[in-house]
């Protein structure tokens, strides 16, 4: 007998204080699925065109996958919003013990609608399948110590970045070890006043057989046996050894300093394992998480991108340092990609004398102080860079010193070391993400890739990833997915329009839709001008990603998506994938002729 479908949703408005539960269309749930699909979806239609990221109209979704609490590995949840960075779609993703307790207290729904805007901060309660919305007088609080404040619950919740509305600000959960990061989700939150979801549930129980078949396939898998040994602590030395690893503000693509912050360092100073046992998640799936390491400010999990984007980016090549500044971001809820790029971007504009301030690449005090500056609001450059490095560039020039896209800072594989790497993040949907796709793990060993090879490789990944996105599986563990979660949706009996795959291009045209209707086309799935300029050293020396080969990549990429030449999905695909009633218009369309 099938398990039941989650069907339902919790509608929340801040503004009326009033909860309700709603039911899911039902043809939505077979194209969309949960997830990044349902909750586009549900996105695209609360939303008009132009509505204010920071607005009490603009939406905040809380969304799991129909296969939440069951599936092998660590369980995740989604904040999908429209991001006061780009402007455009954003779907962030966090784990840890969340995830799960949310499950539970949800019962059936799959996940929570927020609008409106509180007149006092406030903090949303989840259990018995319903919510409520008390006051909160953490207002000012750092992550940490909002979350210690429930010891019998699991809490998501925004710290001093994201009450001052800072474009990256992140949603923290598990006391700051996990974060819904990219793209300023903790900024809408601080927007609506709500200062924290506290859950309280137990996962579901079931499948347990199908849990375990999949974490052993997982185990035996290249995936598995990496992360197990080495995790993402490794990729600053993957990175650092093909010659893409960003360095010192985007200036070269190895740095000297790798050895005192990558793998290595970390397992010297390791003090145990994310899942150390007694955890589903590690029973299950033998998926023992990050390394723990000790520092002078408690307990920390180094990921990769905290050595990429705060180390080799920042040139501090001392791990403490660079730990400390990780837990800086953790405590400021402030995204430590974005972090790294603006204090690289700062830098860097001081030399260009774009700003009067002392400040230099391997310094982590001043860089702590400039995060602090951003996370209050405080200074002009802090407050400038709140908004981001673009933002702060058109107020103090140096538009050309780090690279974006839509407004998003490009995390650490530097594409003159893999071109493909500037396609993904080009035409990523919610602005620079490696995580969409990440053709750099196979062009880096094959040899400069075609503009068609190139296109046809982010388009594979993306529609994965977004099928995976759909279900919220563990990105690791969905590795192992070969029919991406088909046996799993049989399982609850969820029969879907077209299959996972289909789901996942479905859902990928749509984000398109949302950011066109946004007024992010074309132009938006832009170059960045660092990356046209030459790496000074490494296997790389003489690098440069040419405007040829990457104009030449993108047409052949809206082809391939069937896409027009401007960017927009033709008539035809939008017909194709069943997405006729979300286009009121063929304005959001390629022109036929």
């Amino acid at each position: 007998m099938a398990l039941a479908t989650p069907d339902r949703l919790l509608r929340v408005d801040l503004s009326a204080e009033s909860v309700e539960r709603v039911p899911v269309p039902e043809p939505w749930l077979r194209r969309y699925v949960g997830g990044k699909g349902l909750g586009a979806r549900y996105l695209y239609a609360e939303l008009e065109a132009g509505t204010d990221p920071l607005g009490p109209a603009n939406a905040l979704l809380f969304m799991l996958g129909p296969l939440s609490g069951y599936l092998p590995g660590e369980s995740r949840y989604a904040a999908i919003t429209k991001s006061p960075l780009t402007g455009g779609f954003l779907d962030s993703y966090a784990g840890g013990s969340f995830p799960d307790a949310l499950v539970g207290a949800l019962g059936p729904s799959i996940g929570l609608l927020v609008t409106g805007r509180a007149d006092e901060p406030v903090r949303l309660v989840v259990e018995d399948g319903t919510a409520t919305v008390e006051p909160a007088d953490a207002w000012g609080e750092d992550t940490l110590e909002t979350a210690a404040a429930f010891p019998d619950a699991s809490v998501a919740c925004i710290g001093p970045a994201g009450e001052r509305r800072v474009a990256s600000a992140t949603i923290a959960s598990d006391e700051g070890d996990h974060h819904a990061g990219r793209g300023g989700a903790g900024a809408v939150m601080g927007s609506k006043r709500l200062k924290a979801v506290v859950a309280r549930g137990e996962p579901p129980e079931g499948l347990a057989d199908l849990r375990e078949a999949y974490a052993e396939r997982y185990r035996d898998a290249e995936t598995g046996r990496w992360l197990e040994a080495s995790g993402t602590a490794e990729t600053v030395d993957f990175a650092n050894e093909i010659g893409a690893l960003s360095t010192r503000g985007w200036e070269d693509g190895r740095f000297e300093g790798t050895d005192g912050i990558g793998i290595a360092a970390v397992r010297e100073r390791m003090t145990g394992r994310e899942y150390d046992g007694g955890d589903s998640n590690d029973d299950s799936a033998g998926e023992p998480g990050g390394f723990r390491v000790e520092t002078d400010d408690g307990d920390y999990v180094p990921r990769g991108a905290t050595a990429m984007s705060l180390g080799a980016g920042l040139g501090i090549d001392e791990f403490d340092a660079v730990a400390e500044l990780g837990r800086t971001c953790d405590r400021l809820g402030i995204d430590l990609i974005s972090a790294g790029s603006a204090v690289a971007w700062a830098i860097k504009a001081a030399d260009a004398d774009l700003l009067e301030r002392s400040i230099s690449f391997g310094d982590p005090d001043a860089a702590r102080e400039l995060l602090e500056e951003i996370a209050a609001r405080d200074t002009p450059v802090g407050d400038a860079l709140a908004d981001g490095v673009d933002a702060a560039a058109e107020r103090f020039g140096g538009d050309d010193l780090v690279p974006t896209v839509k407004a998003m800072a490009l995390p650490a594989y530097d594409p003159r070391g893999a071109r493909s790497m500037a396609l993904a993040y080009a035409t990523s949907d919610r602005g620079a993400c490696h995580r969409r796709a990440r053709p750099i793990e196979r062009e880096a060993f094959d040899g400069r890739w075609s503009p068609d090879r190139a296109a046809a490789a982010v388009i594979e990944e993306q529609n994965r990833r977004s099928a995976l996105w759909c279900l919220i599986a563990d990105d690791f563990v969905g590795e192992a997915f070969d029919d991406l979660g088909a046996e799993w949706l049989d399982a609850v009996g969820l029969e879907t329009a077209g299959g996972p795959l289909t789901v996942g291009e479905r859902v990928w045209t749509l984000t398109r839709l949302f950011n066109v209707r946004e007024g992010l086309g074309r132009a938006a799935d832009e170059l960045p001008a660092p990356l046209r300029e030459p790496l000074e050293s490494g296997p790389n020396a003489g690098s440069a990603v040419d405007d040829e080969w990457f104009e030449t990549a993108r047409e052949r990429y809206y082809r391939k998506r069937g896409w027009g030449p401007d960017g927009r999905p033709t008539r035809a695909t939008v017909e194709r994938f069943g997405l006729a009633d979300a286009v009121a218009d063929d304005s959001l369309l390629a022109d036929p002729r």
